[in-house]
């Protein structure tokens, strides 16, 4: 059937059909678009790119990404009781304080540190890289230091680490600690 021989009813279902797919795809490619920028901004670029690099492909990495705000989203993670804080900010002063005599344990104990104020909020501290995951959903700008700093822990542990690597991991350490027992009203705000 060519377009002379058909009628006008013809015409207009063909139009009619015609655009119904161009609407389909272009609210389809609009939709993937925005989901691919709010979990840009959710996760921040650089945890959405090691992600995407990761899985292979943006369909799996951002399947992945929404996965674990689900997971997070069940979890109970609650703000620090007043004392809890109290603790933890203690703690940290007497761990930077021995840094400067013995570097490569107080980076051991500011590790060691971050676990329990996590585990304290209610992330599961299961492996590292499960860890990472979770703490990405609520706090993506600081997991490249939490990231960072467990790789110089690591490397004091095997013993790799030059002090100015050990200096680092402190300071990211240092990052992520202030973001995980910021006052509840704070962390909201940032």
């Amino acid at each position: 059937m060519n377009l002379i021989e058909m009628g006008p009813t013809q015409i207009i279902i063909v139009v009619a059909v015609v655009l119904v797919l161009a609407i389909s795809i272009g609210s389809l490619l609009f939709s993937r678009k925005r989901r691919t920028q709010r979990l840009q901004a959710q996760f921040g670029s650089a945890e959405y790119n090691r992600t995407l690099k990761a899985d292979g492909s943006r369909r799996h990495a951002e399947s992945s990404l929404d996965k674990r705000a689900e997971r997070v989203e069940g979890l109970h993670i609650r703000p620090l009781a007043s004392a809890d804080r109290s603790r933890f900010i203690e703690s940290w002063a007497r761990i930077q304080a021995r840094f400067v005599d013995g570097p490569g344990g107080a980076v051991t104990e500011a590790d060691q540190l971050l676990v329990d104020v996590m585990s304290t909020r209610g992330y599961p501290m299961s492996d590292f890289e499960q860890r990472a995951a979770d703490i990405s959903v609520d706090h993506p700008l600081v997991l490249d230091n939490y990231r960072a700093a467990h790789q110089g822990a690591l490397r004091q542990t095997r013993g790799e680490a030059s002090t100015e690597d050990l200096r680092k991991a402190m300071i990211h350490y240092r990052t992520l600690f202030d973001e995980l027992v910021a006052e509840p009203e704070v962390a909201a705000r940032a």
